[in-house]
């Protein structure tokens, strides 16, 4: 491995970070909606588990799959229905009251925002498919484990301070007071966006590894 295919893995997730999909637009709605710690815990969470992802494919997580067909299929129905679950608690409360975001969160709430990040990206199993595809095409093969836990620790980094950099962004009063104005709609938004993807991972004529 070279300096060269890390900085063309980090233009590739860099693209892939920045387009628009479930998970941005959930630590876009919990940063607006809880501040500053709220979403980069979130975006911890997020990142932990896209990171992950990458080093099940270096394990030959894909390979699994393709021998064990009915694993992937578990997971795709564990992952439509947790997203289910999600979209309609966010569509339920978009138009409920929503307290003041406060300054410090507690030890428990900043906790959870990590958990839910994990399991928002850990929902859809796909991702190891394109992790593995973007690792086949960028590195060669037979990278030794130093080399591979320096990929992992790059995305894990390289994610952490995105999203952080998003969570700071959008913590301001400007961005929050727009949020309030424009909330159920936003939510909304959010929750047709979480469960489209969630019904998409529960078709059974959805594509297989």
């Amino acid at each position: 491995m070279t300096l060269a295919h890390l900085l063309v893995f980090n233009i590739t997730l860099l693209a892939a970070f920045l387009s628009p999909g479930p998970a941005m637009l959930y630590a876009l709605r919990n940063t607006l909606r809880g501040g500053l710690a709220l979403g980069f815990a979130t975006g911890c969470g997020l990142a932990l588990a896209a990171a992950g992802w990458t080093l099940a494919a270096f394990l030959g997580l894909q390979a699994i799959f393709a021998l064990v067909p009915w694993a992937y299929g578990v997971l795709k129905i564990a992952g439509a229905g947790y997203l289910l679950w999600l979209a309609w608690h966010i569509w339920r409360d978009a138009g409920a009251p929503m307290a003041e975001a406060p300054d410090r969160p507690t030890g428990q709430v900043i906790g959870r925002a990590v958990i839910m990040g994990i399991l928002v990206n850990l929902a859809n199993p796909k991702s190891v498919l394109f992790a593995a595809a973007v690792l086949v095409v960028i590195f060669p093969a037979g990278l030794p484990p130093a080399q591979i836990a320096v990929i992992v620790g790059n995305h894990l980094l390289l994610e952490v301070l995105g999203y952080g950099v998003i969570a700071w962004a959008l913590s301001r009063p400007r961005a929050r007071i727009a949020y309030l104005g424009a909330r159920r709609w936003l939510d909304r938004l959010a929750a047709l966006v979480l469960g489209t993807l969630g019904a998409r991972l529960a078709l059974p004529m959805a594509e297989q590894p």
